[in-house]
């Protein structure tokens, strides 16, 4: 399978996938429990996805500058700093610590 192969089907089930999402009967989503889990669900994807950045090294679990990061951006969090001033604080600990050699 050549790339732009990929690419088309990759674009043929996205577009499918969303399609399937329009024709899903309306009384079906309506439901409290659907409604509790669409509320957490973005939450519980983005977790996963902020987990696996941070925490992978190649199929093993890696405690590096990423994860430092990840902990100054909790504590500033915490401390109810902006979400850009997050950010900043935590790439910049990331990247203090890449460049101390530390992690």
């Amino acid at each position: 399978m050549s790339a732009w192969s990929a690419v088309i089907l990759a674009g043929l089930l996205s577009w499918a996938t969303k399609l399937a999402g329009f024709l899903v009967p309306q009384r079906w989503l309506a439901g409290p429990l659907v409604g509790r889990m669409m509320a957490y669900l973005p939450v519980a994807l983005l977790a996963a996805l902020v987990a696996v950045q941070t925490f992978d090294g190649g199929g093993r679990v890696v405690l590096d500058a990423r994860a430092a990061g990840l902990v100054a951006a909790v504590v500033a969090l915490m401390l109810r700093a902006p979400f850009l001033l997050v950010i900043v604080i935590a790439a910049a600990t990331a990247a203090g610590l890449r460049a101390l050699g530390v992690a």
